[in-house]
């Protein structure tokens, strides 16, 4: 016998269905009470099934929305309905999906879809047979529900279908779905294609033993009249080059040229889809034999593509000039990812590396939704590393129309294009930058404001060469124009000109001093003008002047024009305002920057990051105790905290010995140090290390207890913890002398393990390296018997490293365990000797423990074998060995 429902009870539903369409927030409130009410009773999932299958004199809205309710009471509490309730919603599932109504249909998929992900797949094994069976009805609608069904079951749970547990479903699947691809209704075709298409990136085999055909089938289906089929043929496409491009490479040039014509399709979706495939094809090896011939037809596409459409300009509100005076919405503000601290050593020639800005390939953030002008873009971006100069004769003729041209529009594309192949093309632009440089500097101040902002973001992507050139030819023009700019009436513009000036200033470096007043004038002035969002990004710009300029801001007329609007600031932030992790990290730089010059505003900014952190860590500890009552806490404002207390402590040294002294930190330290979250735990290690050098009395006491928390976070899962507790190990190390060696124990056999172990990143080996050497320096007979096992990656990892104090001790430490166990470096020496060989301009004691040390050797073996042994240098070993130290 069918349930049937109770009139009653139906009509109560219904009431409910209709108010939750009400668009009036007590309303709601009430249905929802009411909804949980409901709940109780375990047949009302019955009415909710009921109306959405059977009371077709009900209208689709109300219909597909019980449906809806019904979908999220399944995935909050499928387990607990009772055996006959869910077998009755399947049933009415699959004796419905042929429904009438195209939205009916969609919606029973929907919820069929979300039981079979309850884990329901294995436990309803007449689904996927039933759904499979209702494609051959002659009936559209049932087809058509299946198939949508199916598309969504396909999405959620490819890996499922393709696996064991259900006995390989996929088998009978893939091949029904091929056969489909001729369906007469674009509707199914499309269907079908997207089906198959779930189980490309998994290379599911059914799908692998059947890929010709499905090649072949979609090769059929490339001139489709309907464009959610080209759409979903161009996705095959684009997936297939990435996992069976050994399948394509035949046909590889009919695709490319499919693929140029499907990028300029009239429908835009279907034009994005296609425009994916230069971006996926860039990243294969057979790239430049493949696109070579066709760049000439491919090039003036992507250009055209980069231009904004017209929905672009409507969304931008790209004919408001200015709008600095409207307030930003809430939903404008991206959350931003504060970047925990890592304590790194400088490099040999060291260059900022631009592979970070590669993300930025265009600054209209607002669409961040991806678009055919992106994706072109990022193409011509890619395809630009791919060819280099090779790029340059399709593009250079195309580009002078574009960047004189009367339309703004067709300019603006023409700004970006350049922007685009900056980092690919430098080495071919750089006969044309004398020329375009002011031309691009000149449209800084063109009429319309998306003009103006890309040519800020194309400039930032030239700024290496135009600090490379003497200062008054661009640098200082340009400087002068973008500092306008920062202060230009539009927000779009600002917030592209304060990033353009980061850049600029990462770049420049010193450069900047002697325009420092000139600068700093500018920024102050932003903050009274800056709406919400943009002063986030000035935060920035400030920082990075600090961190580019260094020392030379701690100049008494600097640090008025500078401190007072920052103070002012962190004033009026309250201590639960996300806006004060942007203003902690600027005042982070500053703070390094300046050193004794922050000396009078460090006290309320010290005592305002302990407290943080103290709310931080008494908010986790309600909740662990209580997580019904409390919320957790946003770990970031203690994060963010600790980083600035170690540019407090990095940039004043010795004066925050007393601030330390006045507060409980070292108390605080002990639990962030033990903290569950590893972001926490990798800036305390930070903050242990710097408050080590500047003020280790206070760090002392606490040795005995902190010593055992620093052994056992020397695990490299956790990279950054690793490096920065490793790097603190170090500094205590040099303050701690002989008194370390109850410790080394703790330690030890964890920094021998890292420093051998294969992929491990450069900046924790050196970290290691460093780490080792001083452990051996004060303790080194406690060290040096282990010094075969670490020798050779200890030299390797040193080599590349600059001369400082860090590799000063630890190459003494070196030199004393060596001493103790002479035989421990006899396999490695050559690796030895090109360690020392690495340094420039040691101290003269360090000199002479090296010399000492190599004539040891080479009187040790004798001369005749030190010949041998010193034939297998390269050259430049050998004759820095015999300049410096005479061997």
């Amino acid at each position: 016998m069918d349930w049937q429902p109770d009139e009653q009870g139906l009509q109560q539903v219904l009431q409910l269905l209709k108010d939750s369409q009400s668009p009036n927030t007590a309303t709601q409130r009430i249905v929802q009470d009411k909804l949980k009410q409901l709940n109780q009773f375990p047949d009302f999932n019955n009415y909710l099934i009921f109306v959405l299958t059977r009371l077709k004199s009900e209208d689709e809205p109300t219909r597909s929305l019980s449906g809806l309710i019904l979908k999220n009471n399944v995935k909050a509490h499928y387990q607990s309905f009772p055996p006959p309730v869910a077998d009755f919603i399947k049933q009415e599932c699959l004796n419905n999906i042929g429904d009438a109504s195209s939205l009916i249909r969609a919606t029973i998929g929907i919820l069929i879809t979300t039981i079979a992900s309850k884990g329901e797949l294995q436990m309803w094994p007449e689904l996927l047979p039933q759904l499979c069976n209702l494609l051959n009805s002659e009936d559209y609608n049932t087809c058509e529900g299946a198939f949508g069904a199916l598309q969504k079951i396909c999405e959620d749970s490819s890996e499922l279908l393709d696996s064991d547990a259900l006995n390989r479903p996929l088998n009978i699947m893939i091949p029904k779905f091929l056969q489909f691809f001729k369906h007469c209704s674009p509707k199914i075709r499309s269907h079908a294609i997207a089906c198959v298409n779930q189980f490309i990136m998994d290379r599911a085999q059914a799908l692998m033993d059947n890929i010709d055909t499905f090649i072949e089938h979609l090769f059929a289906l490339a001139v489709d009249d309907d464009p959610e089929v080209r759409k979903n043929v161009c996705r095959a496409l684009v997936m297939l080059l990435e996992v069976r491009i050994d399948r394509l490479i035949p046909h590889m040039h009919s695709i490319i040229q499919y693929m140029l014509q499907r990028t300029q399709d009239h429908d835009e979706n279907v034009a994005l889809e296609a425009c994916e495939f230069w971006l996926t094809l860039a990243e294969q090896p057979i790239c430049k034999e493949v696109l070579a011939s066709h760049l000439v037809q491919l090039i003036p596409i992507l250009v055209n593509g980069m231009k904004y459409s017209e929905i672009d300009i409507i969304l931008l509100k790209g004919d408001v000039e200015e709008d600095e005076a409207v307030p930003d919405s809430e939903q404008d503000i991206k959350p931003r990812f504060h970047k925990s601290r890592t304590v790194t050593l400088p490099h040999e020639a060291e260059r900022p590396d631009g592979s970070e800005d590669a993300e930025d390939d265009d600054d209209d953030d607002a669409l961040s939704d991806w678009n055919l002008r992106k994706c072109s873009a990022a193409a011509l971006d890619v395809l630009a590393n791919v060819f280099r100069e090779e790029l340059l004769p399709h593009l250079l003729p195309l580009l002078k129309g574009l960047l004189f041209h009367p339309e703004w529009v067709v300019k603006e594309s023409g700004i970006l294009v350049l922007g685009a192949i900056a980092e690919g093309c430098m080495q071919g632009m750089v006969p044309y930058l004398p020329e375009l440089i002011p031309h691009l500097i000149q449209c800084l101040a063109d009429k319309k404001a998306l003009v103006r902002s890309i040519a800020c973001w194309t400039l930032s992507r030239y700024a290496h060469w135009v600090v490379s050139q003497p200062p008054d030819m661009h640098l200082k023009p340009l400087m002068t124009e973008l500092l306008k700019r920062i202060l230009d009436g539009n927000k779009r513009v600002q917030e592209a000109a304060c990033s353009a000036f980061a850049t600029l200033e990462e770049e420049a470096c010193t450069e900047l001093v002697p325009y420092l007043s000139y600068i700093l004038d500018t920024l102050v002035f932003a903050f009274g003008k800056y709406q919400h969002k943009n002063l986030l990004i000035l935060y920035d710009a400030i920082g990075t002047l600090a961190d580019s300029v260094g020392h030379h801001l701690n100049q008494p007329e600097y640090i008025q024009k500078l401190m007072p609007p920052l103070i002012q600031k962190w004033n009026e932030l309250k201590d639960e305002d996300k806006d004060l992790f942007p203003l902690l990290e600027c005042l982070s730089s500053v703070a390094t920057a300046l050193q004794s010059g922050f000396l009078p505003y460090c006290e309320p900014v010290y005592q305002r990051c302990v407290t943080l952190v103290q709310k931080t860590l008494a908010q986790a500890m309600m909740y662990t105790q209580h997580p019904e009552q409390y919320e957790a806490p946003d770990k970031d404002f203690m994060i963010v905290a600790l980083d600035l207390l170690s540019g407090l402590a990095e940039g004043l040294g010795g004066h925050v010995e007393q601030l330390v002294a006045r507060s409980n930190i070292m108390t605080l330290l002990f639990q962030c140090m033990q903290d569950s979250m590893p972001e926490v735990r990798q800036s305390s290690f930070a903050l242990l290390g710097d408050l080590t050098k500047a003020c280790f009395i206070h760090v002392k006491p606490c040795i005995a207890e902190f010593m055992p928390i620093l052994g056992t976070n020397l695990n490299p899962e956790f990279i950054s913890v690793c490096n920065n507790a490793t790097w603190a190990i170090g500094e205590i190390c040099m303050q701690m002398g002989a008194e370390m060696q109850p410790y080394v124990q703790m330690v030890l056999n964890n920094l021998v393990e890292i420093i051998n172990r294969p992929n491990t990143p450069k900046t924790l080996l050196e970290n290691t390296a460093i780490t080792i050497g001083r452990l051996g320096y004060v303790c080194p007979q406690e060290v040096a018997p282990m010094l075969q096992q670490f020798i050779r990656p200890w030299c390797t990892s040193l080599r590349n490293i600059r001369d400082n104090e860090e590799k000063d001790s630890a190459f003494r430490g070196i030199c004393m365990m060596i001493g103790v166990n002479p035989g421990g470096v006899v396999q490695d020496f050559i690796f030895f000797c090109d360690a020392v060989a690495s340094w420039v301009s040691p101290k003269d004691d360090l000199r002479d423990m090296f010399y000492k040390i190599l004539h040891g050797f080479k009187d040790q073996v004798g001369e005749e074998n030190w010949q041998q042994f010193s034939e297998q240098f390269p050259p430049l070993l050998k004759e820095r060995l015999a300049a410096f130290y005479g061997v």
